[in-house]
Order: C-alpha cells, then sequence, then structure tokens
C-alpha cells in the first residue's frame, strides 16, 4: 500500500475517547477537521476492554476495518486509576499493545505520529518489582504482583497506578530511539499529568477539602487543578504533522508539579 498523502485529512485513533482528557483530545482534533477513530469501554466507534488479550486483538481487528489499515497517529489515553490488576493490565499492557499492535498501521503514512499518557504519580516512589515484570512483558507474572497489591487497597494497592505510569514512561524512553519507531520516523512521545479535572480523578477533587489535601500532596503552583482540554492541545500537537523532530520525551503537563518535587535533582 502507497503511504498516505500528507496533505489529506488525517485519520487517527483515540483510545479512551468517551471521557476525560480522550474524550478533549477527540473534539480538539475533529474541530480540526481530521478523521478520529475513539476506542473506548462505552460510547465509542470501536467498544473493547483494553485490558485482555481478546480485546487488544479486537482493537486492531476494528481500527484495521474502519481505516483500510493506515492510520496517520495513535493517542494512546485510555487508563484507570483503581487500585486493582486492571489498573496494570490496562495502563500498561493495553497502552503497550495498542501502541506496538497499530505501529504497522502508522507505516502506512506519510507523517506519522505516537503518543501515550503516562502520568507525574509516575515520579512518586513505585513497586520495584511490578515495574520490572512489566517492562520484561512478562503479563501474567506483572498481574499476580498486582493481585498481591491490590489485596491491601489502602497502602499497597495505590503503587500499582504509580508502577503503571513509571514502566510506561520509561518504556516510551527505551522504544522512541529503536528502529522500530525513530528508525522508521515515527516520533513516539507521552505527556506525564498532573491533577486533571476528569473522571478518574474526581474522587479526589469532588469538593473543596480533598482538592487541598491533594494538591498538599501534589502542588500545582501553576494555576491549580487543569481541565482536560490543557493536556489535549499538546497532545494534539505531538501527533500532528508539525512535531517532527521530538523523540521520547515525557512532558509534565502539571502545573509545575515535577518542578516544585524534584527541583533540580533530575539534573
Amino acid at each position: 500500500m502507497e503511504p498516505r498523502d500528507s496533505d489529506a485529512t488525517r485519520t487517527v485513533v483515540v483510545t479512551g475517547s468517551a471521557s476525560g482528557i480522550g474524550k478533549a483530545t477527540k473534539t480538539i482534533l475533529e474541530s480540526r477537521g481530521q478523521r478520529v477513530v475513539g476506542v473506548d469501554l462505552h460510547d465509542a466507534d470501536i467498544e473493547v476492554d483494553l485490558a485482555t488479550s481478546v480485546g487488544r486483538r479486537a482493537l486492531v481487528d476494528g481500527v484495521d476495518g474502519k481505516t483500510g489499515g493506515a492510520i496517520d497517529a495513535v493517542y494512546a489515553i485510555a487508563g484507570r486509576g483503581d487500585p486493582t490488576p486492571a489498573t496494570a493490565a490496562v495502563n500498561y499492557f493495553g497502552m503497550v499493545a495498542t501502541l506496538e499492535m497499530l505501529r504497522p498501521f502508522l507505516e502506512r503514512s506519510a507523517s506519522p505520529r505516537a503518543v501515550a499518557v503516562s502520568s507525574m504519580a509516575g515520579i512518586f516512589p513505585a513497586d520495584d518489582d511490578l515495574v520490572s515484570l512489566m517492562l520484561a512483558g512478562d503479563e501474567d507474572a506483572a498481574m499476580q504482583r498486582a493481585e498481591h497489591l491490590a489485596a491491601e487497597p489502602n497502602t499497597l494497592g495505590p503503587l500499582i497506578y504509580i508502577s503503571s505510569k513509571r514502566a510506561m514512561s520509561q518504556w516510551i524512553r527505551r522504544q522512541a530511539i529503536t528502529s522500530d519507531w525513530a528508525g522508521a520516523s515515527i516520533p513516539l512521545n507521552a505527556i506525564a499529568p498532573g491533577t486533571i479535572a476528569t473522571p478518574l480523578s474526581a474522587p479526589f477533587t469532588s469538593n473543596e477539602k480533598a482538592a487541598a489535601a491533594l494538591l498538599k500532596r501534589m502542588p500545582m503552583p501553576l494555576n491549580g487543578i487543569a481541565q482536560p482540554e490543557a493536556v489535549a492541545e499538546l497532545l494534539a500537537w505531538l501527533g500532528s504533522e508539525a512535531n517532527t523532530h521530538l523523540c521520547g520525551q515525557v512532558l509534565y503537563v502539571d502545573g509545575g508539579s515535577d518542578a516544585t518535587i524534584r527541583g533540580e535533582s533530575v539534573w
């Protein structure tokens, strides 16, 4: 199949398109004339569960059927935040599968792009065993470790989310410069949001007291808690033809959380 004309209307895939950052991204892209294939558990063009291998295969089949096997960008946004093994399955293995399994479709574009959503939560202490199992691609063992952590939902359980985002950020850094991505002229990057007003964060931001407590742990000195559009705008640019050289970056859209917490230690 011939590469798609770069001047043609871009066809893109957005996972997690039914709510939050995914919905905002879909709205922005469609307002710019792009054809968006939305993916989610419900209210989407393709309804699948990315926590399962069956759902991941159905994603690929669905995208193939709706696009003819050629797309211009992938926005891997779907995620969970509850302290359960399903969070590890979606946030890491489902996201990696989305990017890897749709990569052949990107190779048919004249200007392919791929973006994932991680989280600034990945800078906090994680469960090293779970992170290692994820990066090793051992999903069965990772699920067993996640089940162990989930047995203590108020103490160890939150480490599942943190670890999934830490592993995802590391995967992006490792893979973006390889022959499969940079070598194929596909910029691969991620965004690490701070606290965003989405259904995922609602339990922690539903009232002023809860939001204040959260911002004490994760300060956002620039304008506080953000709306999904703040992240979606940058996602849209990362997946556009304008992004030609940003590679392997994890960009913090966090109102200053990372700079406040880690300061100059990253240098």
